[in-house]
């Protein structure tokens, strides 16, 4: 089998391609912020093209915009990074490729969680190196925890927290334990927190605070309201910091030179609380307009939840469709996210306006009493 016969589609894309073909459905699908981008982010992109920097930048990224990352750390984690561990990337997609390339051979492992985003797998299959799923649920709380790697020959375990696609996060204690478990097991731990910044009532905390081995991907997608300007950065140990700057150099030569000087401007604290408080009153919103239609775990950060529908359906995926075509609301089925249970489960992402939620909603309980 060619190795991208393996590469699943991704199926968020193919509700949203359909759903762009009807008027006045309500877009509870893509994961991707409606807000708009940090003024001052506009601002330097601006500039910059009226300066036309156009050219490639480093391939490890611009200085500055590696400086500022590294101080972002200081500021929110309390954690010292060096900046020459930091390599600026087109999006997390790319620091996941860099990753992936750099840590692990054709015919390796990797552990990764089921359900979870499903990209992680794509990306494996891609480069030859084979997933090991470990089933996670609400007893769980979604978390890969160290005993569940016991006996498993994998080569690297991939986590997210908050997570995609249920919202929960990991402990403090949850992701201590694993990072000293990876690191006594010679096991590489690749942490996404790209939804760090939309975390509701808790502290999110970077793995960076228990590990220096382990391997941080962030960007500018999600709490920073930047998705279309493909930005993302990856924190590896100091040893593993060239191989990523050749796969770079050959790969992207560098991540897009505007949007790099967009981003050194991109962390301004007060407009990113007016984001983080937005999707609070979102979540509070449609959790509380549909918990007593469905079981939802209430998420504890990002912007999504995670429906079990099984009360009213056998497969989620036609569930998805159904109410697509009869209520015009646009949701994500679960089997996008793997194959443990998620044919009960559908995702429902709060990135639209508050009156689209509203009527969201509404539409829902509508379907459903039709559909009695």
């Amino acid at each position: 089998m060619n190795r991208t016969d393996r590469i699943t589609p991704f199926m968020v894309m193919d509700i949203l391609k359909q759903a762009r073909r009807k008027r006045e459905v309500i877009h509870l699908e893509i994961g991707e912020p409606d807000l708009e981008p940090p003024p001052k982010a506009v601002e330097a992109l601006e500039k910059a093209i009226k300066e036309r920097k156009y050219f490639y930048t480093p391939s490890l990224g611009l200085e500055e915009l590696r400086e500022r990352i590294a101080l972002f750390y200081r500021e929110k984690y309390n954690v010292d990074v060096s900046p020459e561990r930091i390599a600026v990337t087109p999006g997390t997609s790319g620091a996941f490729l860099v990753a992936y390339s750099v840590l692990l051979e054709a015919g390796e492992r990797i552990a990764i969680a089921d359900p979870s985003y499903p990209c992680y797998k794509n990306f494996a299959y891609l480069l030859n190196v084979e997933p090991e799923f470990i089933p996670v649920s609400e007893e769980t709380n979604y978390e890969i925890r160290a005993d569940m790697l016991t006996g498993k020959k994998v080569k690297a375990v991939h986590i997210s927290s908050p997570s995609n696609p249920t919202g929960t996060l990991y402990s403090e204690n949850s992701l201590k334990e694993l990072a000293d478990f990876c690191d006594k097991e010679g096991i590489y731990l690749i942490s996404d927190e790209i939804y760090h910044g939309l975390v509701y009532e808790e502290r999110e905390h970077t793995a960076l605070e228990f590990s220096d081995k382990a391997i941080v991907v962030n960007g500018f997608s999600k709490a920073f309201c930047m998705p279309g300007f493909r930005i993302g950065w990856l924190i590896l140990p100091p040893e593993l910091v060239r191989k990523a700057e050749i796969v770079i150099q050959n790969v992207f030569i560098s991540a897009p030179t505007l949007s790099q000087y967009a981003a050194v401007e991109a962390f301004d604290w007060k407009y990113l609380k007016k984001v983080k408080d937005t999707f609070a009153r979102r979540r509070s919103l449609i959790y509380n307009g549909l918990k007593r239609l469905f079981h939802i775990v209430k998420p504890k950060g990002a912007f999504y939840l995670w429906i079990d529908v099984s009360s009213y359906t056998k497969n989620s995926t036609d569930f998805a469709f159904k109410i697509l075509k009869e209520a015009l609301v646009a949701v994500t089925p679960g089997e996008d996210f793997g194959k443990n249970r998620t044919d009960r489960f559908i995702r429902i992402a709060y990135t639209r306006p508050e009156k689209e939620l509203k009527e969201g909603i509404k539409r829902i309980k509508d379907f459903l009493e039709k559909a009695r």
